[in-house]
């Protein structure tokens, strides 16, 4: 299996390369229904053969779409990651231009030379192809291909913004109709926020947040978690009960958050003057998943499930525990030797006949 940080980003990669098939395939379709039965171009007199040119527009589309998406998930994001939407746009914009001018030159060298009939390049073709890049031809074709990368920019940025799930279920209809489903869920809270709030004020607080959840993402990545929610020093993350069970995905995810926060305890000391800790409360069960709002859009879970997560979180105070788990869900995890649970006692729930058996989870 491919791991699911890597996934993540090869899936981030593979919506800039189909965006950019998109609009090379397309491109050539209008191209040919502009030059209609010409056997070549009218700006340059090169041979023109619709069968190579949408093969090697595709092709070449595809290699820019994986290349901007590369660039764009591996290092150009992180240098604009805190800059509005604007400000991004328009100086990757200006970057992938230099690209863009640099591909085409590179494309139009190569549909020449392949359709040339001697198979080679002479003077005259030469020429012909830097009278073509002076002339308005050539800048269209600069500017349909900046439409291209930018709506693939927008489109990668609304992706961040609300969910790459989120987004794709809308666009797929998923849940127009309620869906049945069983998942995991782990609420994740942060410990004394309330003291830590008045102490440091709200705008360092607000900080500190914010640290903490960037450092997360990798623990929620590379255990195939689902961010549900963010409510304010609370963290709902979800898993489909197969992937949240695979390798103990779901408990490993909360081992990870502990031992990055370790890992970069110096840090949040010397910016923060604390070190945060968590208390996390697990479950599973079944929850209808379904699209609501008219006004603002939104996919939500609904079930005993999510109440019931809350309320074992809840009790960690009570029992002094970083994190507790149902017996339900306990049951389910593979066996594993870098954890263990020890039986507390029961949850009782308002309105429910069966209690919830505790049980803390020791790493």
């Amino acid at each position: 299996m491919i791991h699911p940080k890597y996934g993540h980003y090869f899936r981030q990669i593979i919506v800039f390369a189909i965006i950019w098939l998109i609009f090379g395939m397309l491109y050539a379709l209008l191209e040919v229904g502009l030059l209609g039965n010409t056997t070549s171009y009218p700006t340059t007199g090169i041979d023109y053969y619709f069968g190579n040119n949408i093969l090697y527009f595709s092709l070449g589309s595809l290699l820019m779409g994986v290349a901007q998406g590369s660039i764009e998930v591996f290092w150009l994001h992180k240098q604009f990651v805190n800059k509005p939407l604007w400000v991004k746009i328009f100086w990757k914009s200006l970057i992938y231009l230099f690209l863009i001018l640099l591909f085409l030159l590179v494309l139009t060298i190569v549909t020449s030379w392949v359709n040339a009939p001697s198979g080679t390049l002479d003077a005259s073709a030469t020429a012909r192809i830097q009278e073509f890049m002076g002339q308005f031809s050539f800048w269209s074709i600069v500017i349909y291909a900046g439409v291209a990368l930018n709506i693939a920019l927008i489109f990668s940025d609304i992706q961040e913004y609300i969910g790459r799930r989120l987004l794709y279920n809308f666009l797929l209809g998923r849940y127009h109709h309620p869906n049945q489903e069983c998942r995991i869920f782990m609420f994740l809270d942060m410990k004394s926020s309330t003291t830590i709030a008045e102490n440091m004020g709200h705008a360092q607080y607000f900080q500190l947040i914010k640290t903490y959840y960037a450092n997360m993402t990798d623990a929620i990545l590379e255990t195939s978690g689902e961010i549900y929610q963010y409510v304010g020093d609370e963290i709902v993350i979800s898993w489909p009960e197969k992937k949240g069970l695979y390798k103990n995905n779901c408990i490993n995810c909360f081992c990870k958050i502990e031992k990055d926060l370790f890992k970069n305890r110096h840090k949040y000391l010397e910016e923060f003057g604390i070190v945060p800790s968590f208390k996390a409360g697990f479950h599973i069960g079944e929850v209808t998943t379904g699209e609501i709002g008219i006004i603002k859009k939104d996919i939500i879970y609904t079930g005993d499930v999510l109440n019931t997560t809350a309320r074992i979180q809840a009790q960690c105070n009570t029992y002094d525990a970083k994190a507790l788990i149902s017996e339900a869900l306990m049951r389910k995890l593979p066996p594993n030797t870098s954890f263990s649970f020890t039986k507390l006692g029961e949850l009782k729930l308002r309105g429910k006949s069966e209690d919830v058996l505790l049980y803390r989870i020791d790493l």
